[in-house]
């Protein structure tokens, strides 16, 4: 009996001493583990087996993320807007920040910079075109976009573009700050040259990421005013080093899941109506047009009225014929505008005998637009044989379609606002972004929010910090519900 006593003792202090070595054994290896289970799977895994406990949660929960735990943090972002503006050839509080200059380079540095910050994976193509990737758990599944742009064009404001650059980068620091995992990956980008400052090319960036052949070729010849070539002006922004075929540029198309933009209204409708978030339906595209006609000119005094060809009146008859056509579309998406009409030889006391007049046409309806611009053509004909001139020239310098907002993105805009208790109301965008052209390449939508008066492309452009956080939460939200998806 004592014996078997002692048996059993000895097998009980036996098993006490083995508890004591897994105990310090499993504490030892969940100690390590978070800084070596992602260089080093095996060890997890054979922690977990040899524990008999599952070191980690599931790598993945499709449980909503809580609207209580979205801090943004307000200041900071108010500060870069300030940082972001002071990149500028203008003084404040206007901006000029134009392609591959100096300060757009610096500005380019600064976002970077911040990307770094916010831990995303930073790289760049060969126009500039900056990505910022934050990794998901499953990085095979195409990724969630966001951005826009920071180039502005002279003596603008600091909001346009810029609030979806450094809104959405503040959005992955809301989503990190609330714990959230992303199934997709989310990656920010920040386009090149959205505004056509330089060359004349609106959206160049995006336009080429969509695949644009057209664009690639005519970026190897194209020239600024200072007849400095689109590559040269590249180079010296540290772009395009050794490669001419900017075809290296294109995205394959569902290279991202979805695609969406948070962007300042340009418009007064949110702010008059005193809503929170405009959610974007389309965009609409514009078409732009280049008209000439020539006449015989001559002496203000000596060429008597009945003999004379003015190809001015000619321009300014067909200015008119733009907004009779375009409001006889009768739809109030129709908009039409002549931005530019030059006369030759420009004396105030010679007739003028040539004209140059460009004319922008936007709908969100392409076939409505379309049939305004044949209308444009047949009165210009017209003008030529009641006004005696020639129309030495009527080109279409760009035919752009209008794009829809993605369902999908639309509703998952909708719910995100929604559950964060902010009004909003659909609309469409008659100003063009980016989103034009991702929406080439995947399901896209936007997010507007109010700014002052509706003012932009002017030192007066504002939006409120709380308009902008707003609008950074609703991005927020609804990247989170994207990703999961």
């Amino acid at each position: 009996m004592i014996t078997q006593s002692y048996h059993k003792m000895e097998l009980l202090h036996h098993f006490h001493s083995v508890s004591v070595i897994l105990l310090l054994l499993f504490t030892s290896f969940s100690s390590i583990s978070s800084y070596q289970h992602e260089q080093d799977p095996s060890i997890t895994t054979t922690m977990e087996q040899f524990s008999g406990y599952s070191i980690h949660e599931p790598p993945h929960s499709s449980q909503p993320i809580s609207i209580s735990s979205l801090s943004l943090d307000a200041r900071a972002l108010h500060k870069q807007f300030d940082e972001l503006a002071a990149f500028s050839d203008s003084p404040t509080p206007s901006v000029t920040r134009v392609l591959y200059t100096d300060k757009d380079v610096l500005a380019r540095r600064y976002v970077k910079n911040l990307m770094g910050i916010a831990g995303l994976s930073v790289r760049e193509d060969a126009i500039g075109n900056i990505f910022g990737r934050w990794d998901g758990l499953e990085t095979e599944l195409a990724a969630v976009a966001t951005g826009s742009h920071i180039d502005a064009i002279p003596y603008s404001g600091k909001y346009d573009g810029v609030v979806g650059v450094l809104g959405a980068i503040e959005a992955i620091n809301v989503l990190k700050r609330s714990g959230f995992k992303p199934r997709r990956s989310l990656e920010v980008i920040l386009f090149t040259s959205e505004e056509p400052t330089r060359f004349g090319i609106g959206c160049l960036g995006s336009r080429l990421l969509s695949g644009s052949e057209n664009l690639a070729k005519a970026l190897k010849t194209a020239t600024d005013s200072q007849n400095i070539s689109f590559l040269e002006a590249a180079r010296s922004a540290g772009y395009a080093k050794d490669e001419d075929d900017l075809s290296i540029v294109f995205l394959k198309k569902g290279t991202y899941s979805a695609f969406v933009e948070l962007h300042i209204e340009q418009g007064p409708i949110l702010e008059d109506e005193g809503l929170s978030i405009g959610i974007v339906t389309a965009i609409a595209a514009p078409a732009s047009l280049k008209v000439e006609f020539e006449g015989n000119g001559g002496h203000a005094g000596a060429v008597l009225m009945p003999s004379r060809n003015d190809a001015g009146l000619a321009a300014a008859e067909l200015a008119l014929a733009v907004e009779k056509h375009v409001l006889e579309s009768g739809s109030i998406d129709t908009v039409g505008t002549v931005g530019i009409l030059e006369l030759h030889p420009g004396a105030i006391n010679s007739i003028p005998s040539k004209s140059h007049i460009e004319i922008d046409t936007r709908d969100i309806d392409e076939e409505r637009r379309n049939n305004v611009i044949e209308k444009i053509h047949q009165s210009a004909i017209r003008i030529t044989k009641t006004r005696g001139v020639k129309l030495s020239e009527f080109s279409i310098i760009n035919q752009d379609p209008p794009a829809l907002s993605s369902e999908a993105v639309v509703k998952a805009v909708e719910t995100a606002t929604r559950e964060l208790n902010l009004t909003s109301k659909l609309m469409i965008s008659r100003a063009y972004h980016d989103s034009l052209f991702m929406a080439r390449l995947s399901p896209t939508g936007m997010i507007f929010i109010p700014c002052y008066k509706g003012y932009s492309h002017k030192p007066e452009e504002f939006a409120s910090i709380e308009d902008v956080a707003n609008g950074v939460k609703v991005l927020a939200l609804t990247l989170a519900k994207l990703s999961l998806q």
